[in-house]
Parts: structure tokens; C-alpha cells; sequence
């Protein structure tokens, strides 16, 4: 039987088991909308393109299922690709299906034309221009392959308005081949057995894990392998929650707003575990410095990430899921507990460091601290809440104060770092999880740039708790002018308060306002108890800045604590 281009996207979106589809209508994908209402998909209408992005983001992030978004030519599409280029940079796999002016039309500069996939061609894993038919199945399939396999990632796939239209009596393809893609599983035993034999003479060894660690769902691996081996670890932004913050062996955060025990432990450390990493500079600090005593040994599904950054004197190219269970295999069969023995001084050297130097900020009874504000909010909500923050000094504030004990219970932009990624993405974080507790942390000014979004959480009736962390300026901009550029404070200021209470009752979401540290926690468990949506508005000093901090062109264990 024959279908519509239109309506086999449909049928292979169920074929590809996705729950849900964020997206906003436009001409060039009108014939797709009417294929959407005759099949009664599910579609979260957000209010801006590049919401739907970051909505599907969200959702990626938080169940490990392909997120899927559409949006129709031209202005559409573009306003798409900041949040493809988060997913990308992230690792998240995305689907975003778009229109394209009619075939007749490609090339012309024709009304609402745009080179969309000359445009994401760097920000994406892979895209498609489909202009027949024909290959449209062949096309999807292989879109959500890709999306999903290997390194995740988006894909994009741009489809001519004339092709939704078409009719294909079509077979959906069992299978996918590719000659230039070939996803890697497992990889070399003799690559692992190099670092078990490294190990072996190490004495400082240290155990770094990224965001890769998260997506391979190889949380439980990492926990086992400190245990059975003390080695302490340290993890990226990404990587929060694979090990629970207060697993004695957990160092916490590493990098320009880490903590002082990871920075001097990588810092001295002569063996440096990297799995799933990126040596990304913001954890690397100088490169000169960064691990200066250690030979580095690198696991990573994605060969081009090994020696990028840091130079490695051992590569374990494949999946994780195979690589770890693979190093903890040949661990046992060496002589562990005279391993054990050899670190255990190391070890309790490390946790001392912990100790003298805790995350710490002064506490006021006049103004709600940034920092006792996360850890008020961490006290309402449930341990399995999917925390979600935007981008900016709240971020680091939340990445050091909140106690993250599970996997996937923070999404955050790392790699891009783009502000407005919060709310959308929290808002396809509770759509992907109804059953679970979401709670965003966003900053007055990252708010402010997919604000609209609020208005889908209230038209849905999400119950997302938005904290928004007011104190009317551009914060880490501002601290870096504080601190870089004579405390000029060039156009950072938000002064003339945003009344975000108005603004979220207006959009249909509940509004609270705290500014006294006495009525923070009575304020919070207002918010945490009502059934729907709520933001709260909690007011902060314009002071305040993020410590430690690691400045530019200085080693990681040459921090600044503010003092």
C-alpha cells in the first residue's frame, strides 16, 4: 500500500520506538503536521525552534533514547542549530527532521530557503538532504543508526516539501551498512593489558572519568573498579553522579572550578586514568602543566579524541561497555591486595586533601547565599531528581554544592556552554520522565533567552521546579571583569528586576519570590509540595563569585580560593 513521504516518517518514528516529538509547524512542513494529526503522534509544541532543540536534548540526556524535533525551512531550521550544536558537542542523540523548499525551488534563494545542511555540517554527526522519495526510508533508518551508535550525536535530515507529498509503496530496510562508519565495540586486550601493567608499578594512579561514562551506562563499572582497587577518582562536569559525591574515593569535580583534591591529585598523580573523557581546557587548565609526573592512559569509544588535547601513553579505543569490564578482568588476575597496599597511603593522602579544603563559602544571615541556596533546594527534592541548570556561575555553584548520587540526574550544556539550554531542556527532561522529580537552576540572565518555553510548561502543566538564582547581573561575565578587566563592568548589569513572578503567573506557572534566608526553606517546600509547575525566585547578592577558580595560563593546582 502506498504511503505519503509524510506519513512513512510517521510510521518509522513508531518503528524507532520515539515516544514523542518536540517541534513548531511551518509551511515547508505542513504536510508532515497533517501525517502527524492523522496518526495522533505525540508533539510537545514549544514556542521557539530552538526550544524544540534543547527539549529533545533533554529528553536524550535524561532516558539515553534518541530525542527527535522538527521544524520547518529556512528561519526554522536555523533556529535550530544552537541547539544541535550543544547536542553535538555533548554527545546527545538527536534527530531533527526538517522541511525544504520543493525540489523546483532547491538553490534559488527561494522564500524561506536555507542551506541547512551546509549550515550544520560541522555541528552534526551526520545529515541528509533527501529530494526523492525513494530514499526516504533508507534515510531514517540510517539517521537514527547513527544518531544512536558509537559516540552519539545529532543528525540531521532536511527533507524537500515535495517529497512529503509523494507517494512510495516502501519496505522499511532490517538493517544498516555503511562503508565509512563502523561503530567500535570492542577493541585490542593487549591495549587494556598495557595500562594493567602499568598500574601494576604506579604509585600515585588516579582514575578520571567524563560524560562517556554516562552514556555507556558504565557507572557500576566505574564504582567496582575503585572499590577493588582504592584508586581515588575524579570526574568532569559531565560525569557527576556516576559515582555518589560522597564515596570516600570520590575527589569530586576537576578543572577551573574544581576542587582542590582532584586538581592536586591529577596534579601529582604518575598514572592517569582518562575514561571517557575529552581533555577539554576547561579541565586541562594549561596543557604543560596539566599532569605533569603521569603517563596518561585514554579510553574512548571515538578515536579522534585520543591525543587531540593531551598527548597519551596508552590508547584503549572501544566502547567502554567493553573496556572496563575487559580492565577489571585482568586486574583480578593480578596480585590486587598487594596493589591495595602500595596506593593505600595514597589514597588517605588524597582524602586528606579533601578534607583541609573543602568547597566553602562564608555564610550570611542578611543575604540568601548562592551556595546555601543549592544545598536548600538538594534537601527538598528526592535523590533520583533529574537536576537540570542553564549556563553561568549557578552552574558551578550547583556542580560543587548539589549531592549528585546516581547517573543521569544532571543535564547541563558542557561543551558549548550555551545559555538558554536550562528550561527547554528541563522541560524534555519531564516529559521523558512524567514519574520523576525535575528541578531546574537557572540564572536571570540565561533564563531570559528561551523564556517562552515557560509558557509550554504551563500549557502542559509540567510539574518542573525552576530556581532561579537573581542577582540582576551577568554573573561569570561579570566575575571575569572583576577579576581581568579592572572590574570595568561593561554592559553586564540586569538591573531594573526582572519580575519573574509576574512573568511565570502569566505564562500559567505558579510564582514565589524568597530574599531572607530565614524564609528560603519554608519558601522551598511551598514550591516542592504544589502538584504543578512552580518558579521561585530567589534573590542573591551581584557579589558573589565562583571559587576556586584556576585562572588562565596556570596549573591546576594553582588555585585561587578568593580569599
Amino acid at each position: 500500500m502506498k504511503r505519503t513521504g509524510a506519513q512513512i516518517v510517521m510510521e518509522i518514528l513508531r518503528r524507532e520506538e520515539v515516544e514523542v516529538v518536540f517541534g513548531y509547524p511551518g509551511g515547508k512542513v505542513l504536510t508532515l503536521y497533517d501525517a502527524l494529526y492523522e496518526y495522533e503522534f505525540p508533539h510537545v509544541l514549544n514556542r521557539h525552534e530552538q526550544g524544540a532543540a534543547h527539549a529533545a536534548d533533554g529528553y536524550a540526556r535524561s532516558t539515553g533514547k534518541v530525542g527527535v524535533c522538527f521544524s520547518t525551512s529556512g528561519p526554522g531550521a536555523t533556529n535550530l542549530v544552537t541547539g544541535i550544536a550543544t547536542a553535538h558537542m555533548d554527545s546527545a542523540p538527536l534527530v531533527a527532521i526538517t522541511g525544504q523548499v520543493a525540489n523546483p525551488l532547491i538553490g534559488k534563494d527561494s522564500f524561506q530557503e536555507a542551506d541547512i545542511c551546509g549550515i550544520t555540517t560541522p555541528v552534526t554527526k551526520h545529515n541528509y538532504l533527501v529530494k526523492d522519495i525513494a530514499d526516504l526510508p533508507r534515510v531514517l533508518k540510517e539517521a537514527f543508526y547513527i544518531a544512536r551508535t558509537g559516540r552519539p550525536g545529532p543528525v540531521l535530515v532536511d527533507i524537500a516539501q515535495d517529497v512529503f507529498a509523494a507517494t512510495l509503496d516502501y519496505e522499511y530496510p532490517e538493517r544498516v551498512s555503511f562503508r565509512g562508519y563502523q561503530p567500535i565495540g570492542a577493541g585490542e586486550e593487549k591495549a587494556v593489558a598495557a595500562v594493567a601493567a602499568a598500574l601494576k608499578i604506579a604509585k600515585k594512579p588516579v582514575i578520571f572519568i567524563g560524560g562517556g561514562v554516562i552514556l555507556s551506562e558504565t557507572a557500576a563499572e566505574i564504582k567496582t573498579l575503585i572499590e577493588k582497587t582504592g584508586i581515588p577518582v575524579t570526574s568532569t562536569l559531565m560525569a557527576l553522579g556516576a559515582v555518589p559525591y560522597d564515596h570516600p574515593l570520590n575527589l569530586e569535580m576537576i578543572g577551573m572550578h574544581g576542587s582542590y583534591a582532584a586538581n592536586m591529585a591529577v596534579t601529582e598523580s604518575d598514572l592517569l586514568l582518562g575514561i571517557g573523557v575529552r581533555f577539554d581546557d576547561r579541565v586541562t587548565s594549561i596543557l604543560s602543566g596539566f599532569a605533569p609526573n603521569a603517563r596518561i592512559a585514554h579510553f574512548d569509544i571515538d578515536p579522534a579524541e585520543i591525543n587531540k588535547n593531551i598527548r597519551v601513553d596508552f590508547r584503549v579505543v572501544g566502547d567502554l561497555a567493553w573496556s572496563l569490564p575487559e580492565l577489571l578482568r585482568q586486574i583480578e588476575q593480578q596480585d590486587l591486595p598487594v596493589w591495595r597496599e602500595n596506593w593505600r597511603e595514597w589514597a588517605q593522602k588524597t582524602r586528606r586533601w579533601k578534607e583541609s579544603k573543602p568547597f566553602a563559602f562564608h555564610a550570611s544571615e542578611q543575604v540568601i547565599m548562592p551556595q546555601e541556596a543549592v544545598k536548600a533546594v538538594s534537601r527538598q527534592a528526592r535523590e533520583d531528581a533529574i537536576v537540570v541548570t542553564d549556563v553561568g556561575q549557578h552552574q558551578m555553584w550547583v556542580a560543587q554544592y548539589y549531592p549528585f548520587r546516581l547517573p543521569r540526574t544532571i543535564l547541563t550544556s558542557g561543551g558549548l556552554g550555551t545559555m538558554g539550554y536550562g528550561l527547554p531542556a528541563a522541560l524534555g527532561a519531564q516529559v521523558g520522565n512524567p514519574e520523576r522529580q525535575v528541578v531546574l537552576f537557572a540564572g536571570d540572565g540565561g533564563l531570559m533567552m528561551n523564556i517562552q518555553e515557560l509558557a509550554t510548561i504551563g500549557n502542559l502543566n509540567l510539574p518542573v521546579k525552576i530556581v532561579v538564582m537573581n542577582n540582576e547581573i551577568l554573573g561569570m561575565i561579570a566575575q571575569w571583569q572583576r577579576l581581568f578587566y579592572g572590574g570595568r563592568l561593561s554592559q553586564t548589569s540586569l538591573k531594573g528586576r526582572t519580575d519573574f513572578v509576574k512573568l511565570a503567573e502569566a505564562m500559567g506557572v505558579k510564582g514565589l519570590r524568597v530574599s531572607e534566608p530565614a524564609k528560603l526553606e519554608e519558601t522551598l517546600k511551598e514550591a516542592f509540595a504544589f502538584d504543578g509547575p512552580v518558579l521561585i525566585d530567589v534573590l542573591i547578592p551581584d557579589s558573589e563569585d565562583v571559587y576556586p577558580m584556576v585562572y588562565p595560563n596556570a596549573r591546576l593546582d594553582q588555585m585561587n580560593f578568593g580569599e
